[in-house]
């Protein structure tokens, strides 16, 4: 197995790191023939102005771009020729970080089912593997997309199909390893995609925390995957793997992929991030939908052509929490307090998520090159980190509105 050039940082704390920073020979480790480079120890080494920064993944050695590439529109919104373009852009300008899943693109369905990882694979053929990172996803439990395994009739996350996936992922990627293999959501029932409140009716039998950990375990010690995570998590769900992890010598999670952005925020600022602290259990929040969809530019709110060819539109009844009307007014509410201190609204949605000291990396997902330099380039001119007067005019908003995507 081929590792990437990681770069690791202290576990306790996120380490930034300057882009094309070298590092002196003493931070070179070489083990069992794999080069790592290990940051200095100090407390960060700080991005020069309009460059993107890089920080350390929870426990692992990974260190990740502030802005990782989500590719779920690749294969139904986007040709491959297209994809290409948007991963050639998104790794010329510094990003270092490739999100994908087993069930991509989206919406699901078994027609397109793999395309996503087709695209990225015939694009990386002729990059240096070592310089990417990729964080893929296996699905957690559905009765829906059965389609994705051979003979099943449900997809759980026991050690069969977690195997299968990640066999019939590295061969669809054309590589020898995932560097983060995340579960896409949980095995048991949790409240998912704008749900808020736990029905207690809907709880089912699930596969133990332990005996999903030993497949990784497998994984990890065949060398085909570096390091796990979750998705879609809650706190109790992080706590349980990371017990069972400590308990049993297995091992442990080291990021967690959830939704976050100016109007989805309560379930990870309300107790997630105590539990992911780097004190607590040191695990990387790897935030998607920071534009909520694409809700946040403001396009939806005068029914514009761009976004008349936009996801929520294409696809009736996709991401229908945020075309509620609560959502809508404070969406304009923040379109209008961007405006107010001469911002985008792309560089306030952005600026804000990039600023919590517990994002690791925001998810971008882009449907063209033009869109995508759009969001980069919103993490580098954002004055870092936003001015009061803005943090101020959200937190105000925020009071108002809460969370109003909540079903």
């Amino acid at each position: 197995m081929m590792a990437s050039a990681s770069m690791a940082g202290p576990s306790s704390i996120h380490s930034i790191v300057r882009p094309g920073t070298k590092l002196p020979k003493q931070y070179r480790l070489c083990m069992s023939g794999r080069t790592r480079l290990r940051t200095p120890p100090v407390r960060a080494i700080l991005a020069e102005k309009n460059q993107l920064v890089y920080k350390t993944l929870g426990d692992s050695d990974l260190v990740v771009s502030e802005v990782t590439l989500g590719t779920m529109t690749f294969g139904e919104q986007n040709t491959e020729k297209e994809a290409h373009d948007m991963l050639a852009y998104s790794f010329e300008h510094g990003v270092n970080t490739i999100d994908t899943a087993e069930a991509y693109p989206v919406p699901m369905k078994k027609e397109t089912q793999g395309s996503t990882d087709r695209y990225i694979s015939s694009w990386m053929k002729s990059k240096p593997r070592d310089k990417i990172i990729l964080a893929t996803k296996v699905c957690g439990y559905s009765e829906r997309s059965s389609y994705i395994r051979e003979n099943a009739n449900v997809l759980r996350v026991d050690g069969p199909n977690i195997k299968e996936s990640v066999e019939k992922s590295l061969m669809r990627l054309s590589t020898d390893y995932i560097d983060l293999l995340q579960i896409h959501w949980p095995d048991r029932y949790v409240p998912l995609f704008g749900e808020f409140s736990y029905d207690s009716a809907k709880w089912r039998p699930s596969v133990p925390f332990e005996e999903q950990l030993k497949a990784f375990e497998e994984l990890i010690s065949a060398g085909k995957v570096r390091y796990i995570g979750v998705s879609n998590e809650t706190s109790y769900g992080v706590m349980e793997f990371v017990h069972a992890a400590r308990s049993a010598g297995l091992p442990k999670i080291v990021s967690i992929q959830n939704s976050y952005s100016l109007i989805v925020r309560c379930k990870f600022e309300v107790d997630l991030v105590e539990v992911c602290h780097p004190k607590n259990c040191n695990i990387g929040l790897l935030a998607y939908s920071p534009l909520a969809g694409g809700v946040l530019t403001g396009k939806y709110l005068n029914d514009s052509q761009a976004a008349q060819r936009s996801r929520l539109n294409l696809f009736p009844g996709y991401m229908e929490r945020y075309n509620r009307s609560l959502a809508k007014e404070a969406t304009s509410q923040y379109v209008e307090l961007a405006k107010k201190h001469g911002i985008t609204p792309v560089q306030l949605a952005l600026g804000f998520v990039r600023d919590q000291p517990f994002t690791t990396s925001s998810i971008i997902g882009a449907t063209s090159v033009d869109q995508l330099k759009e969001d980069i380039d919103a993490f580098v001119t954002t004055p870092r980190p936003l001015p009061a007067e803005i943090a101020d005019g959200i937190e105000q908003l925020f009071r108002k509105y809460r969370d109003p995507a909540i079903r």
